[in-house]
């Protein structure tokens, strides 16, 4: 997406880069954190109660289910759910 004025750009790229690079990683992290429980959130509001193996494979559809062909996401979970069982 290009609908932010260069200027605002250069002065958030400015602002992030003035961090240190642990506090870039811990903000980072909490960023992926938050993101992580909103989709869990989201899964959870439209679905019954789900066990926590349903939920991995649920969270692992919602952020990454279109960057594989359906072929890989089956191997993909099936190789998963086969860790899980083991």
């Amino acid at each position: 997406m290009g609908d932010t004025p260069t200027q605002v750009q250069l002065r958030y790229k400015k602002m992030i880069m003035s961090l240190t690079p642990s506090e870039r990683l811990r903000m980072a992290s909490r960023m992926y954190d938050s993101g992580r429980k909103l989709v869990i959130s989201g899964i959870q509001n439209g679905k019954h109660q789900l066990n926590a193996s349903q939920l991995r494979e649920q969270l692992f559809l919602r952020i990454y289910g279109n960057d594989f062909s359906t072929a890989e996401v089956k191997r993909i979970i099936n190789k998963k759910l086969d860790v899980v069982t083991r």
